[in-house]
């Protein structure tokens, strides 16, 4: 799937112990597109993407969130969304979304102890905190847990990556 507006995705990596290729790059830029697609975000887009390991993320939740404990991927949109349809201006910041943060280390992890690809799990991740990036959230009641791991299924089955129940 291709998106017809602009897209940019700076990359970072802050760790050493799992490969940032070419392909997992290309993973990640496949998964922010098909969530931006599925939402039908029609705006320019900036995002930017850090691989880090579970000793960084650890220390950037502990920082953020108050949980001193590490986790898979860490979200940080510039916007607060007050409405469902509602989308940021993108006049000053051309678009820019916010950060997105994943442990590597922690998504081989979770893909070894699901029984699923080490890219599956990173696809799921990044679609994850993109939704994040748009508004939503599964903390805030049962429901939207429900909307956001529907949103998810249907994104990555998209990209042919269905998540196993």
């Amino acid at each position: 799937m291709e998106r017809k507006m602009n897209m940019k995705i700076d990359f970072e990596n802050d760790q050493e112990k799992l490969p940032v290729t070419y392909r997992l790059k290309m993973l990640v830029r496949s998964a922010v597109a098909a969530t931006l697609d599925y939402e039908q975000y029609e705006n320019p887009v900036e995002v930017s993407v850090t691989f880090t390991d579970n000793e960084k993320i650890r220390e950037l939740n502990k920082k953020f969130r108050g949980i001193d404990r590490s986790t898979d991927v860490l979200s940080f949109p510039l916007f607060d969304y007050e409405g469902e349809s509602e989308e940021p201006p993108v006049d000053e910041l051309i678009g820019m979304l916010g950060d997105i943060v994943i442990s590597l280390e922690q998504a081989k992890k979770q893909a070894d102890e699901y029984g699923h690809s080490f890219e599956r799990e990173a696809a799921f991740l990044c679609v994850h905190s993109m939704l994040h990036l748009l508004g939503y959230d599964h903390e805030t009641s049962k429901e939207d847990e429900d909307d956001m791991r529907r949103r998810q299924s249907e994104i990555l089955a998209g990209m042919g990556l269905a998540v196993s129940q």
